[in-house]
């Protein structure tokens, strides 16, 4: 039976990014993954925000990884040439009394270490954005877009460079305790079964990752692990593009635990609204007409030049929340499940927004465990 140093669950950007971080010459990592290629799934299919640390509560990982991510996101882009802009957010207040919750949204902001955040007049919003109706806003300048696509290519090529092995249509059935390590069994792309063993383990399965748990041997009701299916979805505006704020666009949260639906400008210069949430029992990528007026009202509160004919169904996507329907914002699982026997087992679990922009800082944060068990 083969056997390997560090095996990675799941090849979207988080397990991606933690693959370039861990692997070197050294070490025999693997990276499985079921989908043909990477990041089939929530990682090509959100808002591609690279996200300032607003909205989660202090000292959570969510902040503290997002605020790290950011800064080591645009490095990492400049540095690498992949495709990004520094575009600025605001998160407009439409009415007096969204605009009475904006030294509340700021604080949090603050108190995550948000740099350079601050509240802004109307007349100031114009200024920065002419065709953004508002009556305040917080300003966070430094949100921005990144091509996805591009950055798990470079996180691909960069574990492929110091030796690790990226497998695709691989499909994880079993996990066995074995020793200091675990034995994987799978399922290849053509049904063939087979098993390796591996010392370390992560589980990077993005909305398998509360079932590969279980696998594990952790009941993933009891460890709160289970994830829910929750669906956004997103249109495109068709017409307008000269009216396009070249900033993000939020609203103030209108539902705690999401940000609303707010303008994403795109790299080739059009523009996204989204996403609207809900929560469902089916994995299907399609994007009911149905709301289009509810994106159109809801965005055309703050972009008045909008009309209902400019906008169409775009994408769709499922977010490895742990979240039920009416709580609020759950952090993140990033641990060595050592407390449950699972030794050498490192779960990542519920990695929503803001894993993307807090990918970098999850690839630092996991190697410095890689580096406390090989020590």
């Amino acid at each position: 039976m083969e056997k390997v140093d560090i095996t990675i669950i799941g090849a979207g950007v988080v397990g991606l990014a933690i693959a370039a971080n861990v692997s070197d010459k050294s070490r025999n990592v693997f990276v499985v993954e079921r989908n043909e290629s990477f990041g089939q799934e929530t990682s090509s299919r959100n808002s591609e925000v690279i996200h300032a640390s607003i909205y989660y509560p202090r000292n959570s990982l969510k902040g503290k990884l997002c605020l790290e991510g950011n800064e080591l996101m645009y490095e990492l882009c400049k540095k690498y040439n992949i495709p990004h802009r520094n575009t600025g957010k605001l998160i407009v207040a439409v009415s007096e009394e969204e605009e009475v919750q904006l030294p509340e949204l700021l604080n949090t902001a603050m108190n995550n270490g948000a740099k350079a955040v601050k509240i802004i007049s109307k007349d100031e919003v114009k200024k920065l954005e002419p065709s953004v109706e508002a009556r305040a806003a917080i300003l966070c300048p430094t949100s921005g877009i990144v091509d996805s696509h591009s950055l798990m290519r470079h996180y691909e090529a960069m574990a492929i460079e110091n030796g690790a092995n990226v497998i695709y249509g691989i499909d994880v059935v079993s996990i066995d305790k074995s020793g200091d390590g675990y034995i994987i069994g799978y399922k290849d792309r053509r049904g063939d079964t087979g098993k390796f063993q591996t010392r370390i383990l992560m589980n990077c399965a993005g909305l398998e990752s509360g079932n590969i748990s279980e696998l594990a041997g952790i009941n993933q009701d009891e460890a709160g692990y289970r994830i829910q299916l929750c669906k956004g979805i997103y249109f495109r505006v068709k017409h307008g593009i000269e009216k396009f704020p070249k900033m993000l666009i939020y609203p103030v949260p209108p539902i705690h635990g999401h940000v609303g639906i707010h303008t994403t400008p795109d790299l080739g210069g059009g523009m996204r609204l989204g996403p609207h949430f809900y929560w469902t029992e089916e994995t299907d990528y399609n994007v009911d007409d149905s709301y289009r007026e509810n994106f159109f009202n809801s965005a055309r509160q703050f972009l008045p030049f909008l009309k209902i004919e400019d906008i169409q169904p775009d994408i769709a996507g499922f977010y490895p929340t742990r979240q039920k329907p009416g709580e609020g914002l759950i952090d993140f699982i990033i641990k060595n499940e050592s407390d449950k026997g699972l030794d050498n087992f490192i779960n990542l679990v519920g990695i929503e927004s803001p894993g993307l922009t807090a990918s970098p800082a999850i690839g630092r944060y996991v190697k410095e465990m890689v580096n406390e068990i090989n020590n």
